[in-house]
């Protein structure tokens, strides 16, 4: 609640309290621990402290991995995880990798089209992006854009969002007429975007 409130400071020790409730009552290898220590990552990263975050990323991730096994949709989460924060530090190339595999992990676990696969595949569209790769973020954005067609609507705010990330890419590629024709399309849904409803 504090976290959800802007109170990161106070919200810090009770994350660092549940994980020791967690760790006493559980064990270090639960996957209930491994969530708390996961959220305590996520608390770090978004107070700023990445280097605090990455050993309990990857932590969260080694409990998940052995707990669960290697392809479950709780370990693809925390792959995921690590890869934004790999990405934030501005380590691209040991994000990418792990990006591919929660994609691959959500498509095995939930198939191509459901949301939490669209994520997947925005986020490693994201990343390519970031790495100047173009050419391999276009389709990715585009897939991301059709799952939430799908699952959303053409109208809908998150459709919207998808929509402006493809036509940013589209621009940077020269191709601002395709990239206006989108646009256009899915007016309704972008500025239900920038109103954020």
């Amino acid at each position: 609640l504090l976290k959800a409130k802007g109170d990161l400071d106070g919200a810090e020790p009770l994350c660092r309290r549940a994980l020791e409730i967690k760790e006493a009552a559980l064990g270090p290898d639960h996957p209930h621990t491994g969530t708390s220590v996961g959220n305590l990552a996520q608390l770090l990263k978004a107070k700023g402290d990445l280097d605090g975050a990455e050993p309990l990323c990857r932590r969260a991730l080694e409990i998940k991995e052995a707990a669960l096994g290697p392809d479950h949709p709780h370990t693809g989460t925390s792959v995921g995880n690590l890869a934004q924060l790999l990405k934030a530090k501005g380590d691209l190339d040991g994000a990418e990798p792990l990006y591919r595999r929660a994609l691959e992990i959500r498509e095995a676990a939930h198939g191509p089209d459901h949301p939490d696969t669209g994520q997947s595949v925005n986020n490693l569209a994201g990343l390519l992006k970031a790495k100047g790769d173009l050419d391999g973020a276009e389709p990715l954005y585009r897939r991301a854009l059709a799952i939430k067609v799908a699952v959303n609507g053409p109208d809908h705010r998150n459709t919207g969002k998808k929509a402006l990330a493809l036509a940013k890419v589209l621009k940077e590629m020269g191709r601002s007429k395709e990239a206006d024709e989108l646009c256009a399309k899915y007016a309704v849904a972008i500025e239900a975007a920038f109103r954020g409803k």
